[in-house]
């Protein structure tokens, strides 16, 4: 036993050695135990010009960590091509939507259309998940993807979410180049993000994605609603966003994709960016996905249960209130979540959820956030005291 741990220590001595020559080899080290101070100053020298030069090799570069990132994760994005069909009405035709006349004409003044849009996108999984905006392939009848690598796939909609303006398509594909969810929760305001996409169809002419380089503006940025789409939360930026941008992603310098471009601002007849983007926080992307993959749809098959009034100046100075922020309930409906919530009239709701709310607009925003079922936490003002009430959000 004992020559065996012997034959160990003696292996290891060995082992080590080697690996100390080996190192020595590599980091040009020599002994400097036996030499003249001269001699030392000449390894010294010889190693900081190697660092110099190593650190020159670094700031001659063009590349750095914004091009790494869109090296890696252009290859997820694609660009997306849709067809569906609207329905118009003819205005000469306007005088026939009396029912007495279409009794006899039919309804003439109504008209289908086949109509071509285009969009962007961007691979979440191998597998051909896809993931952009509701206002892009929500309503087509075909859809077409097209990959970097210049192919172009079929795509089905799995489910499409219109108030929150998400989408989930699926291609048939495997091994298939896809994006890193990340984190909007942890969003620094002021950080490097770089948005991806198709502008007015440029991806169509190489086969790759327009790149443009921002900084988070602002973060929990509620806007007001868009053709029945509501838009809470969102991430301003500062990176282009122009048509055809919508359904990208907005990515950080890591890669990680935090949000999904959707919206911008403009002035005047400017139709282009001005650099008021808004893109859709992808923590709220992954819960909304989750729930189209599981059930095609979001159930927000719920009723309030009273009317509401925003607060006016007014209103405002009549309750006594700091400011003309929040609404006013000027009914509740019997047997309603309102109702059961303890809700009365001349309530003043000032917070939903953690949500402040400023208008109408901006509550009918916040209650699509919830689900059938789920019960919220209101604040509310009255009596000139600050209030919460529960209410379980059900059907009736």
């Amino acid at each position: 036993m004992i020559k065996h741990k012997n034959l160990i220590t003696i292996v290891f001595i060995i082992v080590v050695l080697i690996a100390a020559v080996y190192i020595s080899g590599k980091l040009n080290l020599v002994n400097v135990s036996g030499i003249s101070d001269n001699d030392k100053n000449v390894v010294f020298a010889q190693f900081q010009d190697q660092k110099e030069k190593n650190n020159d090799e670094i700031t001659s570069s063009r590349r750095n960590i914004i091009t790494e990132t869109v090296k890696n994760v252009s290859p997820a994005i694609v660009g997306i091509n849709v067809i569906e069909i609207r329905e118009y009405k003819d205005p000469f035709f306007s005088m026939f939507d009396d029912p007495f006349f279409q009794r006899f004409f039919g309804n003439r003044g109504t008209y289908s259309q086949e109509v071509k849009g285009l969009g962007s996108g961007y691979i979440i999984s191998s597998d051909g998940y896809i993931v952009t905006n509701d206002h892009v392939a929500g309503n087509a009848t075909k859809i077409t993807i097209t990959l970097t690598d210049g192919r172009s796939f079929d795509a089905k909609v799995i489910g499409s979410d219109s108030a929150s303006d998400i989408c989930l398509l699926k291609i048939d594909g495997s091994d298939l180049p896809h994006v890193t969810l990340g984190n909007s929760d942890d969003i620094i305001i002021g950080e490097w993000v770089i948005a991806l996409g198709n502008p007015f169809g440029l991806f169509e002419l190489n086969d790759k994605p327009t790149v443009t380089v921002g900084v988070v503006s602002a973060t929990g940025m509620n806007l007001d609603a868009i053709n029945d789409r509501f838009y809470l939360n969102m991430i301003q930026t500062d990176a282009s966003i122009n048509g055809g941008n919508s359904g990208g992603p907005l990515v950080n310098s890591l890669g990680e994709v935090i949000g999904m471009n959707t919206l911008i601002f403009t002035s005047g007849n400017n139709s282009g960016s001005i650099g008021l983007g808004f893109a859709i926080p992808v923590n709220k992307i992954k819960r909304i996905i989750q729930e189209l993959k599981e059930k095609g749809s979001i159930d927000r098959n719920f009723d309030i249960g009273m009317r509401i009034q925003t607060i006016d100046e007014g209103i405002a100075k009549y309750y006594h209130l700091k400011t003309a922020k929040g609404v006013i309930v000027t009914k509740i409906y019997p047997n309603t979540p309102a109702e059961r919530g303890g809700m009365e009239v001349g309530d003043i709701i000032v917070e939903v959820e953690g949500f402040k709310i400023n208008n109408e607009n901006t509550i009918f925003s916040v209650f699509h956030e919830f689900r059938t079922g789920q019960t919220v936490t209101i604040k509310i003002i009255r009596d000139e005291k600050e209030l919460t009430k529960q209410m379980k959000l059900v059907k009736g």
